[in-house]
């Protein structure tokens, strides 16, 4: 577990002992190329740490905002951080999944009209999927009250509605295709995330 002394410092080094910090050249889900990934869910497999993370994350939000209703995520990389700050709320949970390219809510998930919502991912990079996921509730009418990741690792500030916050701010290096100095060196790239793109 990690302690509240230097907190960001021993969660990368948590990253790193679960093999979860990953260093190549790596396909993120934006598109861009990378030379490091954060696998949150090698360290979320972990129960007793995504109940931690998820607990930090619901106190960090709780001062900046007036209630909760929903916490509402992006399938698959959110569902479990997402939970696990639900519960930190004692609110119920509710999940997107994508359907034509789509995020959307199935399974008979419903938002209501003025219901107070916070929108958690695991890792936020350029925001997309945290946008898209936002614009299903404000599509429902639903009221944005914050936005939580583990890991902002975004390299300009990111723009959401209510409050933002994250465990860990780590900005790294991400490339255009056609910019990509790994592409140059003919080193492999790797996708390792959840969303299906072509290598």
């Amino acid at each position: 577990m990690v302690s509240a002394m230097n907190y960001s410092e021993q969660l990368l080094a948590l990253f790193r002992e679960k093999e979860a910090y990953l260093e190549g050249h790596f396909l993120l889900s934006s598109g861009l190329h990378s030379p490091n990934y954060m696998q949150c869910a090698k360290i979320l497999q972990y129960p007793a740490i995504a109940s931690e993370l998820g607990h930090r994350l619901a106190e960090s939000l709780r001062s900046g905002i007036d209630g909760v209703d929903l916490v509402l995520s992006p399938a698959l990389g959110g569902i479990i951080i997402g939970h696990e700050v639900a519960r930190g709320f004692n609110v119920p949970f509710l999940f997107c999944e994508r359907e034509e390219k789509e995020f959307k809510l199935r399974r008979g998930f419903e938002i209501r009209s003025g219901q107070r919502v916070v929108v958690v991912e695991d890792v936020v990079t350029t925001g997309g999927s945290t946008r898209e996921t936002i614009a299903v509730a404000k599509g429902l009418s639903a009221s944005i009250a914050g936005v939580a990741s583990i890991v902002d690792r975004s390299t300009r500030p990111l723009e959401f509605p209510g409050v933002y916050c994250s465990l860990l701010k780590l900005p790294l290096d991400q490339f255009r295709p056609e910019d990509c100095p790994l592409c140059r060196q003919q080193i492999p790239l790797v996708k390792p995330g959840s969303r299906k793109q072509t290598v």
